[in-house]
């Protein structure tokens, strides 16, 4: 061949690495196209097994890595991966409903997948309906002929009320209805969700898996493969692609993921005690305290808490004195996310998000990150002399 001009030179490489190297870490595949040895080879290649790679779209040796390690978390055989936990959740439902079928959700679910369900009941003729966190094994009474999935989260990331997940899923089971759980609260670490009976377990990577705070991903797990495949062929026709640079930091995160969740919870529990002792609170919400609703469930199926948490100021304090104290706190941003390293706080208002809500106060959900916890306390105090 003649020499290369320097555009061809630019495309082109005769440059090939020796083989041998090896290191904890693993690479960083950028493709979108994906070249094959020949012919016979592209012709061969399925991409819904992972035998190979036929498209940057559907893997590359960095994702199918990641998705590896997040199956084996769960215990689970099969993993995708979505750019958000969202996406997670709106590929799970294009993949396993269609128009003239049912779905039930919690009342106190994760409210970007409530407004799914509505707009899925709005415009293409699946009816979503909500149901008591709380209802256990009394969901049967719920199921019809065209109920195809039902959602559980425990606990709800917002009211933190911990649904008994294993009633749930016995009932699912005993009327052939799937249950897809977002188990991103418990990380696959405080539950695995495989193990209370989930036929699908999502999790939204932005959050303890990553630990950065930094990007957005989403995975869902199974362990059938008839199941995984039709995940698989709405996460192809959705187009959902994930960065390899993505890919490779909640690999980064996963080896000190259960170390900085274990961190978390010991910071919160800390945090929401000392809260709990306060004029000003008239309910913490964190299962982790007999007075939280579902408290022994939690204790049954649960290891562990992590962060998150929720308080019920008193029915005394306007929603501008809340707003007033969330302003004031120093060491906690306002943000919606969780599972970073930085603490965070939200207001929200309970009435708006929940088919019933009976607490007077007002709601404040709390991320507790790994700062020194003594100084977060010191934080709060300070904001919370705002409210007199």
């Amino acid at each position: 061949m003649k020499k290369k001009s320097v555009q061809t030179c630019l495309i082109h490489s005769d440059y090939t690495p020796p083989g041998g190297f090896g290191a904890f870490s693993p690479g960083i595949h950028h493709a979108s196209t994906v070249l094959f040895e020949n012919v016979a080879a592209m012709r061969s290649s399925q991409w819904k097994d992972k035998s190979g790679y036929t498209y940057g779209l559907h893997g590359t040796p960095t994702t199918f890595t990641l998705e590896a390690r997040l199956a084996a978390i769960e215990g689970g055989s099969h993993c995708l991966l979505a750019p958000s936990g969202l996406a997670a959740i709106a590929m799970i439902d294009f993949a396993l409903l269609k128009s003239g079928d049912d779905v039930l959700l919690p009342d106190n679910v994760y409210n970007p997948n409530r407004e799914l369900g509505r707009w899925l009941s709005q415009d293409f003729g699946v009816t979503a309906r909500f149901y008591d966190p709380m209802i256990g094994d009394g969901i049967a009474q719920l199921f019809q002929p065209n109920t195809k999935l039902v959602w559980a989260e425990a606990p709800g990331s917002v009211s933190m009320e911990v649904a008994d997940l294993p009633a749930i899923c016995r009932a699912a089971k005993a009327h052939g209805v799937l249950v897809a759980l977002d188990n991103t609260w418990a990380a696959g670490l405080a539950l695995r969700g495989f193990d209370v009976g989930a036929d699908i377990v999502m999790h939204a990577l932005t959050k303890y898996q990553s630990g950065g705070a930094d990007l957005l991903m989403g995975a869902v797990i199974t362990r059938e493969r008839a199941l995984n495949d039709r995940l698989a062929q709405a996460h192809m026709r959705l187009g959902y692609g994930v960065g390899a640079d993505d890919a490779w930091l909640v690999m980064r995160g996963l080896p000190t993921m259960k170390l900085r969740f274990e961190a978390h919870d010991a910071s919160a529990r800390r945090v929401a005690a000392w809260l709990k002792a306060r004029p000003e609170i008239a309910k913490v919400l964190h299962p982790a305290f007999e007075d939280c609703p579902g408290h022994a469930t939690w204790k049954r199926d649960f290891s562990g808490a992590g962060g998150l948490f929720s308080v019920v100021f008193d029915a005394r304090y306007t929603q501008a004195q809340i707003d007033a104290f969330v302003d004031a706190l120093a060491l906690f941003g306002i943000g919606y996310s969780w599972g970073g390293p930085n603490s965070l706080v939200m207001p929200y208002s309970m009435k708006a998000m929940r088919s019933r809500w009976d607490d007077a106060g007002l709601l404040v959900r709390l991320n507790i990150g790994l700062e020194d916890s003594g100084e977060l306390i010191a934080d709060l105090e300070q904001a919370l002399a705002r409210l007199a």
